[in-house]
């Protein structure tokens, strides 16, 4: 389960950065930048969850 949450995550960032781009051709740059800030809060919480820690263990498998 969770490694499907993480996913969607990681698809819903993707989205976030291509809309990005495109409000960003068109001009609207602030919100482009919010996306972009958004999707990358989204990357880091799949990285935090993913990365292990020096122990080799990943907070994604200690919840499963």
């Amino acid at each position: 389960m969770a490694g499907t949450m993480l996913s969607i995550v990681m698809l819903g960032a993707i989205l976030l950065i291509i809309g990005a781009v495109l409000l960003f051709r068109r001009g609207q740059r602030r919100q482009a930048g919010l996306m972009v800030v958004a999707a990358l809060v989204a990357l880091a919480n799949v990285a935090i969850w993913t990365i292990p820690d020096s122990s080799g263990n990943a907070p994604v498998e200690m919840g499963e």
